[in-house]
């Protein structure tokens, strides 16, 4: 992969970075392909490759970007003609780069991936029938939580049978609260529904079966299964065991495709933002710093509208022959 670059000054770059740097073929070839469409976009706009403003750049950035290229994309080719000036400059052949200060746009945040509400309730309420009782108490639970109350994975994780000066986190039931420990050690309260609560409630009740009897005694104090959510051997469940048990659950649920456990947190805000509308709220639910991270949950709201809209307006879609709707 090669193509010879017409300008003398883009030959004379690539020269040095192939034989003085020596950087590897494939980058080359790379900054070959960047430099030609530099050189090309200058000839346009009838400037010299060595009187290119940042003006020039700017506007050539634009013209990426409303093309389709991605931000990630622009800004490799940035890079490359960035490195190019910076040689002119110590060259002696620019008196600055025109390039230094130009930004690529920034990639847009992708939506947060949420369940519907019939694929979020039938993942919560769907039960394993022979399967292992203790398993399917402890998992149901685990799903009732992280739906139900939006909790991070390191929420759940950290959550303790009871309430302790030592606990990061425990869950009421007699109040229907969960007192987590969030991200920057902050701590909050959620309210805990009612179905959590008679999860939680089975699966207290035969939490201590199957544990080697050593771990139901007392050391210096403290019990050691102090964890609510624990496994075989009575040690706290990891984070990356819950995704895979959530994983495994949401598949033997009949969805589609799996489900992790934030994809239920992202559901938890989403669902409550259609029903209340109440931002703040959601805010101080999911325990977000700022409102601008809860905002993004508003444009999921706005595609499950927009996707009711499709699906029932009689405007929404055009009849054959170009019309719309009855006459």
């Amino acid at each position: 992969m090669s193509i010879a670059p017409t300008d003398p000054l883009v030959q004379r770059y690539l020269d040095h970075v192939r034989f003085e740097k020596r950087l590897a073929r494939r980058t080359v070839a790379l900054y070959t392909l960047d430099l030609e469409k530099l050189a090309a976009n200058a000839a346009q706009a009838g400037v010299g490759l060595t009187t290119v403003e940042p003006g020039h750049i700017r506007r050539w950035v634009a013209q990426m970007h409303a093309n389709g290229r991605s931000g990630r994309g622009i800004a490799l080719i940035l890079s490359g003609w960035r490195g190019f000036y910076s040689w002119l400059g110590r060259e002696g052949l620019v008196a600055s780069n025109p390039v230094l200060d130009v930004r690529a746009p920034k990639a847009a945040k992708p939506l947060p991936k949420a369940l519907s509400v019939d694929d979020a309730v039938q993942m919560a309420s769907f039960e394993r029938a022979g399967h292992d009782p203790w398993l399917e108490a402890r998992d149901a639970a685990m799903v009732e939580l992280l739906y139900g109350g939006g909790l991070r994975v390191g929420e759940l994780t950290g959550l303790d049978v009871l309430a302790s000066d030592a606990a990061r986190g425990w869950v009421d039931l007699a109040a229907g609260e969960a007192h987590v420990l969030g991200k920057g050690s902050k701590r909050r309260i959620v309210p805990v529904g009612a179905r959590a609560v008679q999860a939680l409630q089975a699966w207290l009740a035969v939490r201590e079966r199957a544990m080697p009897s050593s771990l139901h005694e007392t050391v210096a104090g403290a019990t050691p299964q102090a964890a609510l959510f624990i496994g075989r051997n009575g040690t706290r469940l990891t984070a990356q065991s819950i995704w895979q048990r959530v994983r495994q659950r949401s598949l033997q649920a009949g969805l589609a495709a799996p489900v992790h456990p934030h994809m239920l947190r992202h559901s938890f805000a989403s669902h409550v933002l259609q029903s209340s509308s109440d931002l703040r709220g959601v805010q101080e639910l999911l325990g977000h710093a700022h409102i601008s991270t809860t905002q993004i949950y508003t444009r999921l709201d706005f595609q499950h509208l927009a996707k009711a809209y499709d699906a029932a307006h009689p405007r929404a879609h055009l009849k054959p022959g170009g019309s719309s709707g009855s006459k």
